[in-house]
């Protein structure tokens, strides 16, 4: 395991990764697909939702039990999921909708997604949440394909969840990635739990964000600050070594 020292670079250091970065991303229009892939709570959002929705209904503390018995293996975590939602059951759709569209952005999770559009990257978030908490992601973050869950609502209240993403996460990309014939050296998983360690089987560069310990023990880079801005230096680096090899 190889983790690195996240600093600020020095003026000079930084503008020649980007110049390599630059040329590479030039050079990727031709012959290859750069691509970030994300985890969406406390990646790009700095929120859990389920809680948030528990909260609301006073459901806090049996939603969090069913969560601990799925963090310590005790259940799958499809039935883990499907008994949280369980237990909110009937929340009305204005008011998920609502919670969901207050959930804070990650700190530089904005500017971190414009610096690899700008760099040519195509940009991927998978989510074991939700489409409701999604959606306004594609168009904030500018990110081209998402994966998640959906929440089934019937005469505008909650009655369960159909399961598109399960706890083999990386199966939900597993086309797009082959449609975009991307290599697994040029794709980055940046994420957060155990439940997202089969996105780093597919990726060349695994970044543990503000993670469980088992994610830090299996990364190449762990950046343990909020903010999503460190992760522009790890790239450029990264990319840069490829590049001189």
């Amino acid at each position: 395991m190889n983790i690195w020292n996240i600093s600020i670079d020095n003026d000079v250091v930084r503008w020649y990764n980007e110049l390599y970065l630059h040329l590479y991303s030039l050079l990727s229009l031709l012959i290859v697909i750069m691509l970030v892939v994300f985890d969406v709570e406390g990646v790009l959002y700095d929120a859990e939702y389920l809680p948030m929705l528990a909260k609301l209904v006073g459901k806090e503390k049996e939603v969090m039990e069913i969560t601990i018995k799925g963090i310590r293996g005790e259940i799958p975590w499809e039935e883990g999921l499907l008994r949280r939602i369980d237990t909110i059951r009937g929340i009305d759709y204005d008011k998920a909708l609502e919670v969901a569209n207050s959930m804070p952005i990650m700190k530089g999770a904005k500017e971190v997604c414009s610096y690899l559009k700008r760099m040519g990257f195509k940009i991927v978030a998978v989510s074991g949440g939700f489409t409701i908490i999604t959606d306004r992601l594609k168009d904030e973050l500018k990110l081209d394909y998402i994966a998640a869950n959906e929440l089934i609502f019937r005469d505008g209240r909650l009655v369960g969840v159909d399961i598109q993403v399960d706890s083999r996460k990386a199966n939900a990309i597993a086309k797009i990635l082959r449609d975009w014939k991307v290599k697994k050296e040029h794709i980055t998983a940046v994420v957060d739990g155990a439940n997202d360690l089969t996105l780093f089987d597919i990726a060349g560069l695994k970044v543990a964000f503000n993670a469980q310990n088992i994610v830090k023990e299996r990364a190449d880079v762990v950046i343990d600050g909020k903010d999503l801005t460190l992760l522009i230096g790890v790239i450029e680096r990264y990319y840069s070594a490829m590049i001189k090899q």
